[in-house]
């Protein structure tokens, strides 16, 4: 049972074909079939239920691919912790980030630890707090910065910022020529909204609407801040999202919403009970040290 064959087995079980599986590895399908087999053979029990189409894992497939995943992941941690203390810390960090303010902060914390440790990379991958939790489920980024909350059972999590809400609408909207740059959430009761899609968001933004006696009108949900300031400009709706989403333009009016808890709070999370390589045990204390440095400035 070696890496290798661990590492096909792997790639097999997450695609359920060995087709699929084949083409990911770079290899034709009857080699693959045959060490999946000798495997098998090797530890005298079916990993995978055969069907027609796909394959399905049995219940020791699915107990040697959780251990399988976690051999790897610990080989490579291993390797990197070596290349490391024997060349210099290197290698490349995957982090998420959500929009808002994530990216901004993010940037700094990447040029300084660079400037720290100059042979370390960073992968960047942008989406939806539900998109990058996904990501943190599947092990595609180990990293990631997202709006709270968060399950503190799986995560591990501290607070990194916050930042008010508000509502972007046209500059022909009534509410657009209202006095002031806040606007209250009773002046948006009938309004149609446009919110972001995260069910969190969205039960808060309902909580916020009951305390008027209503409910929130919303039209439409989703993800990316372009897409919405879209809709706000051709009076689709209002829209709600972070301050920093606010996208220049002359036909867009934004006001704050009042209130103390009109506020994201966003939170950089990694998943409990999985190893990390030491670059990014090294970048999360970094963080730590950079929130904590701006907390006392």
């Amino acid at each position: 049972m070696d890496l290798r064959t661990l590492q096909y087995f792997v790639v097999v079980a997450e695609e359920l074909n060995i087709t699929k599986a084949a083409e990911k590895l770079h290899m034709s399908q009857p080699p693959l079939s045959a060490q999946i087999k000798k495997l098998e053979l090797e530890l005298n029990t079916e990993l995978f239920i055969r069907g027609k189409r796909q394959l399905d894992l049995t219940e020791s497939g699915e107990l040697l691919y959780r251990r399988a995943k976690e051999i790897l992941r610990m080989v490579e941690k291993t390797k990197t912790e070596i290349l490391s203390l024997s060349d210099g810390m290197r290698g490349t960090i995957s982090i998420g980030l959500v929009e808002g303010i994530a990216p901004d902060i993010a940037a700094e914390w990447c040029s300084g630890f660079i400037e720290r440790y100059p042979h370390i990379r960073f992968r960047i991958l942008d989406g939806s707090t539900d998109d990058l939790l996904e990501k943190l489920r599947s092990g595609i980024i180990s990293l990631a910065v997202i709006t709270s909350p968060c399950d503190n059972s799986l995560l591990h999590s501290f607070s990194v910022g916050k930042e008010k809400l508000a509502a972007l609408m046209s500059k022909d909207h009534p509410l657009a020529r209202k006095e002031g740059k806040t606007i209250k959430i009773s002046d948006l009761v009938g309004e149609n909204l446009i919110v972001p899609s995260r069910k969190a968001t969205i039960e808060t933004i309902h909580r916020w609407f009951r305390k008027t006696g209503a409910e929130p009108k919303i039209v439409c949900e989703m993800d990316s801040y372009l897409d919405a300031a879209a809709l706000a400009r051709r009076q689709v709706g209002i829209s709600i999202f972070p301050r920093t989403a606010n996208i220049p333009n002359d036909s867009l009016v934004f006001k704050e919403i009042s209130g103390k808890d009109k506020t994201l709070e966003y939170l950089f999370v990694w998943r409990k009970g999985r190893p990390l390589p030491s670059i990014e045990e090294k970048f999360i204390d970094f963080v730590k040290e950079e929130v904590e440095r701006q907390r006392k400035e």
